[in-house]
Parts: C-alpha cells; sequence; structure tokens
C-alpha cells in the first residue's frame, strides 16, 4: 500500500503542529489548508529537530529509569517513557532504513 506524497505531507504537518503544542481547535482547522503547501522548514532543519526529539526523549528515559533503580521513580512514569523510547528507537531505524533504500534506488537508475 502506498501513501501519497500529499497525505505524508498532511501527517508531517500534523505531527509538527502537535510537537510545537499548538491547541486542538488550531490543529483540525488547519490540516485541510496544510495539504499541498509549504510549511517554510526543510528538510534539513525537521530532521536535526527529530534526532534532538530522540536524544532528549533517550536522555529522559534513562534519567527515569535510574531515579526508578534508586526507588525514587513512579512505576508507571517509568513504563510510559521505555516504551515512547522504544517507539523513537523503532522509528529512527525505520527512517533510516527507508533513507538507505531510497539512496540505492537512485544510484540503480540508469541516467
Amino acid at each position: 500500500m502506498m501513501i501519497s506524497s500529499v497525505a505524508n505531507k498532511t501527517a508531517a504537518a500534523a505531527y509538527a503542529r502537535t510537537q510545537s503544542g499548538a491547541s486542538l481547535a488550531d490543529q483540525a482547522s488547519s490540516i485541510d489548508d496544510s495539504a499541498g503547501t509549504d510549511s517554510g522548514t526543510s528538510f534539513g532543519d525537521a530532521l536535526q529537530s527529530a534526532i534532538q526529539g530522540a536524544v532528549q526523549n533517550g536522555k529522559d528515559t534513562e534519567a527515569k529509569a535510574a531515579a526508578g533503580l534508586n526507588g525514587q521513580g513512579n512505576l508507571t512514569d517509568i513504563v510510559t517513557s521505555i516504551s515512547q523510547a522504544q517507539i523513537v528507537l523503532q522509528t529512527a531505524s525505520t527512517v533510516r532504513d527507508r533513507v538507505i533504500q531510497s539512496y540505492q534506488d537512485v544510484m540503480r537508475m540508469t541516467i
């Protein structure tokens, strides 16, 4: 099943709005408006932001796990944090695999 480019842009814009802390009303009203428009950020900026978020998530998870080992953490917060870190790692691995696959596809193209 192939997802269209417009759907990818819409999903990326919606994710960016949730990360920026926009209200639900603002998010819902601008989902239709964002289809097919540029958000003004470059791919490099978006990638750097995603990497920084993943690193920060990992640091937060490590801190919560260390607090749990010392008997100071909330078990629910620790498990939730570890699950989020696992999802972030799976997402990063999937993106990496897709980038490598795309690079290989471009290298196989005939000129």
